[in-house]
């Protein structure tokens, strides 16, 4: 429930005010789990994933989509728009959770992630409590994307951007300038 921003607190709290939540549930679920048919969840018919969807060659499933576009770049783009048609789908069952597969640029994580990588990532809810301080996180910010390690800061309410590539600087920023963080799940390499 945490990862649909549905914490046990808030769903306690309605069932205590007697504030029906169906609606919020289906609507979370259905922004989080793209691939998921909501009338299967909702009546039990059908299939449970949508069928409009191509199934990646060699795999009985389509997979999680793959937006070719660069997370540094345009992602947010894509994101915030349900109408967004993915350009494929990748389906690797060694990364699981994944919501999206989007392209990377930028040397300040190689050797890590390299410019032309593709990484999975997730969403992460309730970001300031739900961080793992030292895993690498895709971070949009009000002024720009990156992918960086998250530590903590010495300065209160800041955190720390921490680069792989040693030609690259640490940075503290304000944690209110965060709009939205994904944990990078993974990385596929371009090999070419």
């Amino acid at each position: 429930t945490v990862s649909l921003g549905l914490t046990n607190g808030v769903i306690g709290k309605s069932r205590k005010e007697g504030r029906d939540l169906s609606k919020r549930v289906v609507e979370q679920i259905e922004k989080f789990y793209t691939d998921l048919n909501i009338d299967w969840l909702i009546t039990g018919e059908g299939e449970m994933l949508k069928t409009d969807q191509p199934a990646v060659k060699g795999y009985s499933t389509p997979g999680v989509p793959y937006y070719a576009v660069d997370f540094l770049a345009g992602f947010d783009l894509v994101m915030n728009d349900q109408t967004a048609k993915p350009d494929g789908y990748i389906s690797f069952p060694h990364i699981r959770g994944a919501r999206a597969w989007v392209d990377i640029s930028g040397k300040s994580m190689s050797p890590l992630i390299d410019p032309g990588d593709v990484i999975a990532i997730k969403p992460v809810a309730d970001w300031p409590t739900n961080i793992l301080y030292g895993e690498v996180y895709a971070l949009v910010t009000d002024q720009y994307r990156t992918v960086k390690r998250i530590r903590k800061s010495d300065r209160e309410g800041w955190i720390r951007l921490v680069p792989e590539n040693p030609d690259y600087d640490p940075q503290d920023i304000p944690a209110t300038s965060v709009i939205a963080i994904y944990q990078v799940l993974g990385c596929a390499k371009k090999i070419f």
